[in-house]
């Protein structure tokens, strides 16, 4: 599968609808449409990168930014109380959508271990 082909790549395309919570150049961020806690949105970088391991010291900023927004889009949220951030990296991981993801979600107690 290419990158052209995810699901995450047609929604920065705008060939499938998302509740869009933030955009900037670089990422994208909307709900999950199917949440695992009361607030569940995943952030994504434009660039197409399939997961975190194919990430390379060019992404270095890129990746810092996705972070800095995952704590920005987390406080629009209003999860002020904290929140949980998770990257699934490969099929052993849980990943399912070859797009690098962050999943931002909050809105109750988290519990450990998490699977």
């Amino acid at each position: 599968m290419t990158d052209q082909d995810t699901v995450f790549s047609k929604i920065i395309r705008r060939e499938i609808s998302a509740d869009i919570v933030y955009e900037d150049e670089l990422v994208l961020a909307f709900k999950d449409i199917a949440p695992q806690a009361p607030v569940h949105i995943i952030l994504i970088p434009k660039k197409p990168i399939p997961k975190l391991a194919d990430a390379t010291p060019e992404d270095h900023a890129l990746m810092g930014h996705l972070l800095l927004k995952a704590k920005q889009v987390a406080a629009e949220a209003g999860l002020d109380n904290g929140f949980r951030v998770v990257i699934n990296n490969g099929p052993d991981g849980g990943q399912t959508v070859f797009h690098l993801h962050v999943h931002i979600m909050g809105g109750r107690q988290m519990q450990w271990p998490p699977g």
